[in-house]
Order: C-alpha cells, then structure tokens, then sequence
C-alpha cells in the first residue's frame, strides 16, 4: 500500500477547514475543487480527485461533522440531493410488477429460474432468481448487481459477460445454497438488455436512474416472494456493481446489509457515466466521495473488499477509518469492516467472494457449513454454470412483450409520468 502524502494532505485539509461552516445544516462545499463548469450540471468523472485530496476531504468532513447529529443532517441533505440529481424527485409511483418467473431448474441444494418484470410500464428488468431447495420458514434475500464486462461481439461471448457470468453465478448459487433468496439482475443494457436497448445505450448518464429505480423495485419483487424475510436484505456487486450497491443502500432503508466489492473510494468516482454521469457527488450546496456515500449505510453492517491494484488500495489506512469514525457515532464502528488483498486486482474473485459469504453468513444469518468443507475452507464446487442460453428470460417461446420500451428517453418519459 502506498504511503499517504502527508505534507499536501495536510496543506488541503487546512484549506478545506477554512471554507467550512461552523454548522452542519448550512450548504458545505471543500475547498480546492476543481471549479464547475459554467453550464450544465457539475460532474466528478473518473480519478476527479488525488488521493492525497481525498484523504484530506474525509478528514475534514470528520471535523465539519464530529458528532452523530450533524453527520445525520448532513446525510440527510445528501440522501435528498443524490435523489433529486438521478431524476427520481418525487418517488415515482410504484406500479405492478407483472413478473414472469419461468424455466425452473434444480441443481445441487439450490434452483435457478429465469425472472422478468416491469419497474415501470415498459422497463423490464431481467435477471436470475436463485433459492435453496429447502424454502420452509423465512429466508433473507440478497440483491446481486454485476459490474462492467467486454462488450459482445459474438454469440459465444454472452457465457462469460455480466450477470451469465461464471463468478456471477457462483456466487449466486452458493449464497442460495447457505439460505438465502438471491437475484441476479442485469445492469442497464447489459446481458439481455443488449437486446432491448443496444450497448451503446449503457454509458447514457439516465443509467444512473435507471439502476437506482430498478433496484428499488428489484427489492420490491424479492420482499414480495413467499418465504422472503424483509428483516434481513443483503446486496452485493463488484465495480459498477459496487456503486449500484452502495447508492441503493444509501437511498433504501430496507437494506440491512451491503458488500460493495473493489469500488468505495475517496478520490475515484466511477468511470462510466451509470456512475458519474449525474451530479450525485456535487453540486452547488454539497460534496460527496463514494466514501462519503458509502458511510450513509451507517449502522447497517457494511464490508468493503478492497484490493492493491486499483482505486481501493488505500481502504484499510484511507476510506475504513473513515466509515468506522461515522459508525462509531452510532456506537457502531465494529460494523463497518474491509478485507483488504493487496496482492490481487480488480474482480470478485474466489477470495473476494469467500469474504462475502463469511460476512454474510454471520449478517444474515446463512449456513455457512453449506459453503465450505470439512476443513472449513470455502467449497464452489456445487455450483453448476450454465450457458447464457439457459440463463434468458426471453426466447422465441417467450418473446419481448411489444411494449416494451427500447431507449433511455422514453423510459425516462416513463418514470416522469409516474411522479
């Protein structure tokens, strides 16, 4: 891990003391931003700090908010203004979700079926439903969002892109196989969404809302599923997964559980614009890193998984202390935790995951004994890949409905008309 520089460090967190106000519910904005553009809405693509700027701007949030009631009113403008900033002020209205559940198979100690619904007349969200064979009693439900792949050029490539994806659907069938109902849902344009929209249409700054609204109402169809308990709800991604997971966790109470895996920085804000495309991070009465967003979660059990070789190498001396000094406001720093890998890279790889499930298992509740072996070390072995083919909701038995809509612009007249 590299070193914090101290000297700029400090030279900016002074700056930024300076151009604070002495209370939490007035506008706060750091000193030494890089200054808005004169028109349109103020953005924070990619690295927009350094991580020396990033340190120092969590260290003088701690200051501006050194205790648990101003840090709750300042979540609270923050909360409001990511809302207002994804075009989802006031909450659309929920309509039905129409859902189709279709093509159950039976693997070892879990099902796959194949899921689709409508978020909004016209948005299907596609994806796949896991759960365990034994469904009596009541079972914690999990979200899983996938990050960015390469784009598809053949056919053969959907068996390793997004949610088809062999460490996708591992993931999903062990925490099924340990107790838990799981959904693998499809980012905007991705996996079947190619189809219903192109991939172009993927890096549309409407992603953003797109994603957060249709998380929202993915978590209405798990919590709606018979045997789902809505007291534990876990969500995990990788990458631009990892920013879906982190944004609904601040904005939907219902989470109780989060895992964002190698995305929570204090300096990188996500290089897609489904993640910066909207000014979520900014604008002229707030400031937020994704560390800052990610502390929203507080005091609902959260674990960073960072790595040595990218945005997250500096989680363990960097962005936990932060979340764990937010945490401790609710006499909860023990909630917030890391599992750092300084030697691999950026993915939600085997020992990623393993950190995910031992978390999960003691957050929510899950069998772990059902992931691992009899040495107690972590067992994928169960699960069974499919090809992406097996994986779709839609085939030429079961087509796109002709209502569907097929562009970021008309879903957003879509989600309009509902508010």
């Amino acid at each position: 891990m590299l070193p914090r520089p101290i000297c700029s460090a400090l030279l900016l967190a002074a700056l930024v003391l300076l151009s604070c106000k002495a209370r939490a519910d007035v506008p706060w904005l750091p000193a030494g931003l890089t200054p808005a553009t004169a028109t349109g809405p103020a953005l924070c693509p990619g690295a927009f700090l350094t991580p020396a700027q990033g340190a120092a701007i969590l260290d003088a949030a701690l200051t501006q908010f050194p205790d648990r009631a101003t840090w709750e009113t300042y979540a609270a403008r923050l909360r409001t203004r990511i809302q207002s900033a994804a075009g989802l002020t006031p909450w659309p209205r929920r309509t039905p979700l129409n859902p189709s559940i279709r093509d159950r198979r039976t693997h070892d100690g879990y099902t796959v079926e194949n899921v689709a619904f409508e978020s909004a007349p016209g948005l299907f969200v596609t994806g796949n439903l896991y759960r365990p064979t034994d469904l009596t009693g009541n079972h914690p439900v999990v979200l899983t969002t996938h990050g960015h792949a390469r784009a598809v050029v053949t056919p053969a490539d959907y068996d390793t892109h997004a949610r088809f994806a062999p460490h996708v659907q591992t993931r999903c069938a062990q925490l099924a196989r340990m107790g838990a109902i799981v959904f693998a849902i499809d980012m905007f344009a991705y996996g079947e969404g190619i189809q219903l929209y192109g991939q172009d249409a993927h890096r549309d700054p409407r992603a953003i809302t797109i994603h957060l609204w249709n998380g929202i109402r993915a978590l209405d169809f798990l919590l709606g599923l018979e045997g789902a308990d809505a007291t534990r709800v876990g969500v995990t991604g990788e990458s631009g997964g990892g920013t879906q997971t982190f944004l609904l966790t601040a904005l939907d109470p219902r989470v109780t559980v989060s895992a964002p895996v190698v995305m929570v920085s204090a300096h990188f804000f996500g290089g897609c614009p489904c993640e910066s495309g909207r000014p979520i991070h900014r604008g002229t009465d707030y400031f937020a890193s994704n560390a800052m967003i990610a502390a929203l979660a507080a005091p609902r059990p959260q674990l960073l998984v960072s790595d040595g070789k990218d945005w997250t190498l500096n989680t363990p001396h960097v962005e936990l202390p932060f979340l764990q000094k937010i945490y401790g406001y609710y006499g909860a720093a023990d909630r917030a935790a890391n599992v750092h890998l300084s030697d691999e890279g950026h993915d939600y790889g085997p020992s990623k995951r393993a950190a995910v499930y031992r978390f999960f298992a003691t957050q929510l509740g899950l069998n772990l004994a059902a992931a691992t072996d009899a040495s107690g070390q972590i067992d994928e072995s169960h699960a069974t890949i499919e090809r992406a083919a097996a994986l779709r909701v839609f085939t030429a038995d079961f087509p796109v409905p002709p209502h569907a809509l097929h562009d970021a612009s008309a879903i957003e007249r879509a989600l309009v008309k509902l508010q």
